[in-house]
């Protein structure tokens, strides 16, 4: 056994432990868009595989007999290429992946099924708005100039971003509900904006919008091909040592 994590995850950590712990050959792969990246107790590799040509090629040099696609739930690109080297290696391929978001009782949200959809809902008059959706799609925000932006992001921005009046803030989850609250009211912060990304470590945002009653305009998960998925570490380790697990 030789498994491939597709990784950058809280739950790709997780199971990297567990994995180690049992000392079950693995790699970890990080996508290579943080500047320090978490270390991982499994040997590691940082930077994308050139296409699922690239990615097909690694998995026969490397002997890969099970590839768990732990990416995060919005690396659409990633978690299709995956698909089609696993299935062309006939490598049994597993998505490790959180449960969505759901509404809870007092949350104000607008559904936005892109980027673009959630910049175009921004029209109207001047705002303070919290972007909680990484570094990658800050350009498109610059759309609706006329917003104060307060962004959330792992490290500091290498190249000045587009947006004409912004904040930033530099911080790595998982995040606390007394933390978000103080972000969003120190800031004066009256919408968020965010991927619905799902799990723990950056729900509290949510709880903090729904406690000052904001809206939330959150962007749905881009739409995947039918794949096997699972959403704990042990249903992950229970599939590697499945008898009869074959095909992906």
């Amino acid at each position: 056994m030789n498994i491939l994590i597709l990784g950058g995850t809280s739950e790709a950590s997780v199971l990297a432990s567990l994995l180690a712990e049992r000392s079950i050959p693995a790699v970890y792969s990080y996508a290579g868009r943080v500047s320090t990246p978490k270390p991982q107790p499994l040997p590691t590799r940082v930077g994308g595989f050139g296409g699922v040509a690239g990615l097909v090629a690694y998995l026969q040099q490397a002997g890969i007999t099970h590839l768990v696609d732990a990416t995060h739930p919005f690396a659409e690109q990633m978690s299709r290429h995956a698909l089609a080297a696993a299935e062309q290696c006939n490598v049994p391929l597993m998505a490790f992946t959180r449960p969505a978001w759901q509404p809870q009782p007092g949350d104000h949200w607008t559904s936005a099924a892109s980027i673009d959809e959630a910049v175009n809902q921004l029209d109207g008059p001047p705002q303070r708005i919290m972007l909680a959706i990484g570094r990658q799609h800050l350009e498109a925000f610059a759309a609706m100039p006329q917003h104060h932006y307060v962004l959330r992001l792992v490290d500091h921005p290498e190249q000045p971003i587009p947006l004409p009046h912004q904040t930033i803030t530099v911080a790595r989850g998982p995040f606390t509900t007394a933390g978000d609250l103080a972000l969003l009211k120190d800031h004066a912060v009256e919408r968020l904006v965010c991927k619905n990304a799902g799990g723990d470590g950056a729900v509290s945002k949510l709880t903090a919008a729904r406690t000052l009653g904001l809206p939330v305009v959150m962007i749905e998960r881009p739409r995947l091909p039918s794949r096997r998925e699972c959403h704990t570490a042990d249903d992950v380790l229970a599939w590697l040592f499945a008898p009869t697990e074959r095909g992906v």
